[in-house]
């Protein structure tokens, strides 16, 4: 069964522009470094050509990840998301009830995780606690320094 990678069309995009720099712009300049020290002669002892080689396979690798995940794709509507139950794209505050801190989150999926921006996964513990959470409850998340209780302050 295919699992499905949930994604914004912004997302969506920064995956694609990823794939388009790798094949367009850093796969041939690697291809032809490949070729340049396969030139410099015997292949065995030629670091330069096995580095190389190295390198346009890791981009070969990342190439078929990003094909796979865009295939994969399901567009996500951010004005189709419900903001009655935490859910992906909902951004969250939360209290913490141990200092009463508050924090704000949005649930994206692994994909498009920022942690500079507040953006986490639906997948991190903290993600899967706070899911079909209404404004008030309590998310009890099981984290590794500890359970944490985060109060459900608002969803956007």
């Amino acid at each position: 069964m295919m699992e499905y990678v949930y994604l914004t069309q912004e997302g969506l995009n920064k995956l694609k522009e990823e794939l388009h720099d790798l094949k367009y712009k850093q796969r041939p300049k690697v291809s032809q470094k490949v070729a340049t020290a396969r030139d410099h002669g015997d292949l065995k002892e030629n670091a330069e050509y096995h580095a190389a080689r190295e390198e346009l396979s890791m981009i070969e690798s990342k190439v078929q990840q990003l094909q796979d995940r865009i295939a994969r794709a399901r567009l996500l509507d951010e004005d189709e998301i419900d903001n009655e139950h935490v859910t992906i794209l909902n951004t969250v505050e939360v209290e913490d009830q141990k200092s009463g801190k508050t924090f704000t989150y949005t649930l994206v999926s692994a994909e498009e995780t920022n942690i500079k921006e507040g953006k986490i996964s639906i997948s991190s513990p903290v993600g899967k606690g706070l899911l079909k959470k209404k404004v008030g409850e309590i998310a009890e998340i099981q984290a590794p320094r500890g359970v944490l209780k985060y109060k459900i302050v608002t969803i956007k």
